[in-house]
């Protein structure tokens, strides 16, 4: 009786070559593509994201933004880590 499991498939370097060669050939297909839906947001949807006085993060919508009354532009350190409540 031969033993059939030597016969079986062998795994050698001519098998494992066109196996590594295809896996270098997917980038090039283009399975990376962002969906239509996801990159084309209207703009009442995208956000930002901004810091609140007690250190927490909100998003806000950039149309909210864009309409909004900017009381001071240009601040200082000081007057900003106040503004955190932390003393100096």
């Amino acid at each position: 009786m031969k033993d059939k499991s030597k016969n079986r498939h062998k795994i050698s370097r001519r098998r494992i070559l066109p196996i590594l060669g295809g896996t270098f050939l997917l980038p090039f297909f283009g399975f990376n593509q962002e969906h239509p839906a996801v990159a084309d947001l209207p703009e009442e949807e995208e956000y930002e994201t901004l810091l609140k006085p007690d250190g927490t993060t909100v998003k806000v919508k950039v149309k909210a933004l864009k309409n909004s009354k900017i009381l001071k532009k240009n601040i200082s350190n000081t007057s900003f880590l106040n503004w955190l409540g932390k003393k100096i």
